[in-house]
C-alpha cells in the first residue's frame, strides 16, 4: 500500500461526487494525496462514498464495503472509512454488521473525517488553508457540478431522499457565486447545476426576510441563474432536477434571455394519470403538468426537456400504464429515463401501500416505455442532420472526438462523434474546447458530425 495516499470511491449521483470533491480538497490541503475511483486501489486509506437511494444502489454500496474490508483483512489497506447516504440512513446497523470499517460518517458530518486524517498527516506536510467552496475536481477540467441546495420537502410516496438528506436547505446565493468564480479560474467552462429540488431553491432564504433579497417573488432560482450567466468565462449553464409543482416560471425568461444558459431542463414528472399522481403524492394534476410542459416549450423555443418516469408503483393498473404510454407518445420528450418502483422502508408507500406488482411486470413496463422513447429519440435526432451545432469536446476515443451539444448532460445523454474528414479538421476541436459541428448522421441516441472550418 502507498503511504500518504487516500483512495476515494464514489457511488451514486453527482451530488455525492461534489461531497467527495470537497473532502479530497481538504485532505490534500493537509498533505494527503487523493486518488478518485482508482482502477486498482493502492492507498493506505480508502473512503467509500455510498448511495442509499434504492435497492440496487444499496446493494452496490454494501458490496463495495465488503470488497474493501477484504483488502483490509489481507493487510492491503490500513484504514477503511464509509460516508454518504447509506451510512446516514443505516449507520447503527452498519456499525453492528460491518465492524471492519474504522469509521462511519453520514451526509452532514463527513467533513469531520478530514479532521481525523489531518491529525495523521501533520508529519507529512504543513496544513494549508483552503476556501469553503474549493474542491478537487474529478470531472474533465472543462465542466463541473454545482450543488446549490441539499434535502427535499416534497415527501413523494416512493422516495427515500427526505429520509436521508432531511429538509430542503438552500446555499446562500453569494456563496454559490463565489464558487462559480473559483471554478472558472480553474478552467471550468460548463456549470451543471444540481439539487434534489431546484424548484425550491431560495424559498427558505426568502422566508421572513423578503426585504433583504433582490427577487420580487419568493423564488430566487431565476435571479441566481441570471447572475451566474453574467460571470465572465461561463460558457454553459445546465439545470438538473426541477420539480413541476411550484415551478419558478421566471426561470424561463432567464433561459430565453441568456445564450449561455442551455436550453435544457431536467424535470422529473414520474407519471401522467391523476390516479397515479395522487398515489405518488406529487401535488399536481395531469392538466397542470401538461400545461407547464406546454408553457416551457412555448417560452423557451427549442428547449430540450429531460424527464424521468416511474412504473410499477403500488396501485398502477394496466389502464394507468396504457395511458402513460399514450402520453409519452404525445409529449415526445427529447430525453427520457424510466425506472421500476423500489419499495424503500420508511417511505409513505412502504408504510401505507402493498408492493404487489410483480417484478417481471415492472421490468416489462420499463422496457415498453423505453422502446417507445427510443423511436421518438430517433425521429427527433434525425431532424438535426444537416444543422450546425455548437459542441463541447469531452474526450478522444479511438478515431473519434466525443462531444456534446447544449441539449446533452455529461454521462447520461446523447453524444456527438466527430471523425477526421481527412482535411485536418480535428485539430480545431481539442478536448475542453467548443466548436461548430455540422451533423451528418443520426442514430437513436448518438449524432455524427464534422467540424466546420
Amino acid at each position: 500500500m502507498k503511504q500518504g495516499v487516500v483512495d476515494f470511491i464514489t457511488l451514486g449521483c453527482s451530488k455525492n461526487l461534489v461531497d467527495a470533491e470537497r473532502v479530497m480538497r481538504q485532505l490534500e490541503a493537509a498533505g494527503w494525496t487523493c486518488v478518485h475511483d482508482p482502477e486498482e486501489p493502492k492507498g493506505e486509506v480508502c473512503v467509500i462514498n455510498t448511495c442509499g437511494f434504492i435497492g440496487d444502489a444499496k446493494e452496490e454500496s454494501i458490496n463495495m464495503i465488503l470488497q474493501m474490508a477484504e483488502r483490509k483483512k489481507k493487510g492491503k489497506l490500513r484504514k477503511l472509512i464509509v460516508m454518504g447516504c447509506l451510512s446516514e440512513r443505516y449507520r447503527a446497523e452498519l456499525e453492528a454488521e460491518m465492524p471492519e470499517v474504522d469509521k462511519y460518517y453520514g451526509k452532514f458530518d463527513f467533513l469531520e473525517l478530514t479532521k481525523e486524517l489531518r491529525v495523521e498527516s501533520l508529519e507529512l506536510r504543513e496544513v494549508k488553508s483552503c476556501k469553503y467552496y474549493e474542491r478537487k475536481l474529478t470531472t474533465p477540467k472543462h465542466y463541473a457540478y454545482m450543488k446549490i441546495s441539499e434535502g427535499c420537502n416534497r415527501m413523494c410516496s416512493y422516495c427515500a431522499i427526505p429520509l436521508i438528506t432531511g429538509r430542503h436547505t438552500s446555499r446562500p446565493m453569494e456563496e454559490i457565486l463565489d464558487e462559480v468564480r473559483w471554478l472558472v479560474k480553474q478552467g471550468v467552462k460548463e456549470i451543471n447545476v444540481i439539487a434534489q429540488d431546484l424548484s425550491s431553491y431560495g424559498l427558505d432564504l426568502v422566508k421572513g426576510q423578503r426585504d433583504k433579497v433582490q427577487s420580487t417573488n419568493k423564488h430566487l432560482l431565476p435571479e441566481l441563474v441570471d447572475r451566474m450567466a453574467q460571470i465572465e468565462g461561463v460558457e454553459w449553464i445546465r439545470l438538473h432536477y426541477a420539480y413541476p409543482t411550484d415551478f419558478p416560471e421566471g426561470l424561463l425568461d432567464v433561459m430565453a434571455k441568456h445564450k449561455n444558459v442551455c436550453k435544457y431542463l431536467d424535470i422529473a414528472l414520474q407519471h401522467c394519470t391523476d390516479h397515479m399522481l395522487g398515489l405518488m403524492r406529487r401535488h399536481i394534476t395531469r392538466a397542470e403538468q401538461d400545461a407547464l410542459i406546454h408553457k416551457i416549450r412555448e417560452r423557451v423555443p427549442g428547449i430540450c426537456i429531460r424527464t424521468t418516469l416511474l412504473v410499477g408503483h403500488p396501485g398502477e393498473t394496466e389502464e394507468d400504464f396504457e395511458e402513460l404510454k399514450t402520453w409519452v407518445k404525445e409529449m415526445r420528450f427529447e430525453r427520457m429515463g424510466c425506472f421500476a418502483y423500489s419499495d424503500e422502508e420508511g417511505t409513505y408507500a412502504n408504510k401505507h401501500y402493498k408492493d404487489d406488482i410483480p417484478q417481471e411486470v415492472k421490468e416489462r413496463r420499463v422496457e415498453e416505455l423505453m422502446a417507445i422513447q427510443q423511436g421518438i429519440s430517433g425521429e427527433l435526432m434525425q431532424r438535426l442532420v444537416g444543422t450546425v451545432q455548437r459542441v463541447v469536446i469531452d474526450r478522444e476515443e479511438g478515431e473519434y472526438l466525443i462531444g456534446r451539444t447544449q441539449f446533452d448532460s455529461p454521462e447520461v445523454d446523447c453524444e456527438v462523434l466527430i471523425k477526421d474528414n481527412g482535411q485536418g479538421t480535428m485539430d480545431n476541436g481539442q478536448v475542453g474546447e467548443f466548436c461548430e459541428v455540422k451533423i451528418t448522421k443520426a442514430e437513436e441516441f448518438d449524432l455524427y458530425g464534422e467540424i466546420e472550418r
